[in-house]
C-alpha cells in the first residue's frame, strides 16, 4: 500500500480491522476509511482500533455500493481483501473443506469482480488499488485480475499499469500467488493496479 500521510485510504472490507490497525499504525496521519457490510463484524474493527489507540472513520455498508456511501472524494488508496472461499488457510481452519461448495468459487469471482469494478472508479489519478485474498484458486485470483485488467484496456485504455513489487511469491502474468507452506506462510494472493496520473 505504502501509505503516505493525507492521502486518503479505502479498507473495502474491513472486519476484523488488522488491516485497518496495520495501515494506520505504519502512516498514523492518513485519513482511513474502513467499510464492512455486517455490523457485528464492523463493531470488532471499532473494538480493535479503540484497543490500540487508533482510529478510522466506519460505514457499516456494501462496499460494491457506492451510490449508498461514497461522498464523491476519490481515493489514493484502496485494499480490496475481497471475500473468497478461504482455501489458503485451510490448514488453520480444516473446517473451510466442509463449509464450501463447489459452486463458490465461481460465485465468489462474480462478487470480488464487482468489487473492483464498482470501487476501480473512486480511485484518484496516480492511485493504486491493491486486490487480495486468501485463496488459492485462480477462479477468485489470476482469473478475476485478469478479467479486469482487461476490460479497464478495453474500456480506458493507458489509464491503468499492473505495479509489481521488489519481492515476491510466485508471480503470476497478474499478480502474485503464495502456496501454503512457503515461507511456512498460509496460502494468498495479491495484485495492484495504479491510476494513470493526470497529465
Amino acid at each position: 500500500m505504502q501509505p503516505q500521510p493525507g492521502q486518503r485510504i479505502l479498507d473495502a472490507c474491513a472486519a476484523p480491522g488488522g488491516k485497518t490497525a496495520h495501515l494506520l499504525e505504519r502512516c498514523p496521519h492518513a485519513s482511513v476509511h474502513a467499510i464492512d457490510v455486517d455490523p457485528q463484524r464492523l463493531q470488532r474493527v471499532e473494538e480493535n482500533l479503540s484497543r490500540l489507540g487508533l482510529s478510522a472513520q466506519l460505514l457499516c455498508a456494501d462496499a460494491a455500493d457506492t451510490e449508498r456511501w461514497w461522498d464523491g472524494k476519490p481515493f489514493d488508496r484502496i485494499l480490496i481483501d475481497a471475500p473468497c472461499t478461504g482455501s489458503g488457510v485451510v490448514r488453520r481452519h480444516p473446517d473451510i473443506k466442509w463449509l464450501r461448495r463447489d459452486s463458490d468459487p465461481e460465485q465468489l469471482a462474480q462478487t470480488q469482480l464487482k468489487l473492483l469494478q464498482r470501487l476501480w472508479p473512486l480511485l484518484a489519478p496516480g492511485g493504486r488499488l491493491i486486490y487480495t485474498t486468501c485463496s488459492v484458486f485462480r477462479a477468485e485470483n489470476e482469473g478475476v485480475m485478469g478479467r479486469f485488467v482487461d476490460e479497464l484496456q478495453h474500456d480506458q485504455p493507458g489509464q491503468a499499469r499492473p505495479w509489481r513489487p521488489t519481492d515476491a511469491g510466485d508471480e503470476r502474468l497478474h499478480g502474485v500467488q503464495v502456496l501454503p507452506g512457503d515461507n511456512d506462510e498460509d496460502g494468498f494472493y495479491y495484485a495492484s493496479v495504479e491510476r494513470a496520473a493526470v497529465r
